[in-house]
């Protein structure tokens, strides 16, 4: 039955629960069968009342099957298993040291080298917190050591930290290509210049601020740098096979050879090869990846579960109709439609997390597009741009919170907070630019293959 004021309620009532610490998946869930209950309620059979005479179980049934046989959600799991093989076999460390190395004349260079690292890492990870954690406990105590303003060594890893949920192969974009029925292929390849120029702005951040303030970052003792050839060495063990194994990765997706679960099953080969090659492989650590990836992927899937059986119930009662009647009763431009939206998305990201306002809220504004004329691919970059700021926006800004909770009392979560802000003013200027300029990100997938039509 359509009801809107209900709908309206069962959304806000969500938003509090959240804000109440209750865990998202399972609240999207209870919410769904209980507003569904309402919705899809039946009535007796034959006079007798019957408590499961209501579709909302069958519905729950379906969203649940429909979860588990989706092609394109199959390569979540094996992203993360390479992510986690990877994150075991020490090869972060390694990495790190020799980018820093090789960065030395470098304004910055620990902090560059950091985040490079980030990005190369996150890439293969996927996992914001287990970067932002790891780099906490490898970068952070070096630029300590180096005598670096420690709010803006906190920030160049939480900033960081985050680029593996944009720059591809991303476990984000295979969730917006499920939820948007996009090609994932197109998706990927529009991220790949966002992904890159954000990552770039931040670099050119990092060396501006330290040039005009040196004593942010204190230029390394030439004392402690190792000979050329050293240099070349580490980078050569550590920096070329995680990052060949990523572009054959993404080249593969790419490139048409293989679809996004076939690519993730030979990301994550590879990250068991490499694993080996470093000997860093066990079988603890082999248990330990599995373990995380089943957890972590049982995570999205109850996640997805109960959001898809919010959102049909929400739909179904016309939450959805409402909230299109009131944007399309605005007479919006297309352009005051998309800041809109993204206004709407980037407050969001204060109570919420990426998966969240993903599966929850940006269906809302789907079907708008079509109305407004906005190519999808391309509004789906902003959101993938905006969601950035979801880990990066005081006060429930989660990789201040992942860093804080491995450095403990070395940091105050104010000095981790300030060191952010500058990163987040660069993620709404790259915002800016791709809309300027979109080809930034359409270009790309026109050029592999061609122009999109709707």
């Amino acid at each position: 039955m359509t009801n809107p004021e209900v709908a309206l309620l069962m959304l806000g009532l969500f938003i509090v629960l959240v804000l109440l610490g209750f865990p998202i998946a399972f609240t999207l869930l209870a919410m769904g069968v209980a507003f569904g209950y309402y919705a899809y309620f039946r009535g007796p059979i034959d006079g007798v009342s019957d408590i499961f005479n209501n579709n909302i179980f069958y519905l729950l049934n379906q969203n649940t099957y429909s979860v588990m046989e989706n092609p394109t959600l199959v390569a979540i799991p094996l992203f993360l298993f390479m992510g986690y093989v990877v994150e075991r076999a020490n090869i972060v460390d390694k990495l790190f040291f020799s980018l820093y190395q090789a960065a030395r004349n470098l304004p910055g260079s620990l902090a560059i080298a950091a985040l490079i690292t980030c990005a190369v890492f996150s890439t293969a990870s996927g996992i914001v917190g287990a970067v932002v954690t790891l780099m906490g406990l490898l970068a952070f105590p070096a630029m300590a050591n180096a005598n670096y303003n420690k709010s803006f060594a906190s920030g160049v890893i939480c900033a960081g930290g985050t680029l593996g949920i944009l720059i591809p192969p991303s476990i984000m974009l295979i969730v917006y290509s499920a939820i948007a029925d996009l090609s994932p292929l197109r998706l990927y390849a529009a991220a790949v210049f966002p992904g890159l120029l954000l990552a770039g702005l931040y670099i050119v951040y990092v060396i501006v601020r330290v040039y005009l303030n040196p004593a942010l970052a204190p230029r390394p003792k030439m004392e402690d740098v190792p000979p050329p050839r050293e240099i070349y060495w580490n980078l050569l063990v550590s920096f070329v096979p995680l990052t060949v194994l990523i572009m054959l990765v993404l080249g593969s997706i790419l490139g048409g050879l293989a679809t996004p679960a076939e690519a993730a099953a030979m990301g994550a080969l590879g990250g068991m090869v490499l694993a080996v090659l470093y000997r860093s492989m066990t079988w603890k650590k082999l248990k330990e990846s599995v373990f995380l990836t089943a957890k972590a992927t049982a995570m999205v899937c109850w996640l997805f579960v109960g959001s898809w059986t919010f959102a049909s119930v929400f739909s179904y009662l016309g939450g959805h109709d409402i909230i299109a009647d009131w944007v399309g009763g605005m007479a919006l431009e297309p352009w005051q439609f998309l800041i809109l939206a993204q206004l709407i998305i980037f407050l969001l990201g204060w109570p919420l997390e990426w998966s969240e306002i993903l599966i929850i809220f940006v269906p809302i504004f789907l079907p708008l597009l079509d109305v407004f004329g906005v190519n999808p691919y391309f509004f789906a970059m902003l959101v993938a741009l905006n969601l950035q700021t979801s880990f990066l926006t005081p006060p429930m800004a989660m990789s201040a919170y992942y860093l804080k909770g491995v450095l403990k009392k070395q940091i105050e979560l104010m000095q981790i907070f300030r060191g952010i802000m500058p990163y987040l003013g660069i993620v709404i200027l790259t915002m800016v630019l791709m809309y300027q300029f979109p080809g930034i990100a359409l270009w790309f997938p026109d050029y592999l293959f061609g122009p999109y039509i709707p």
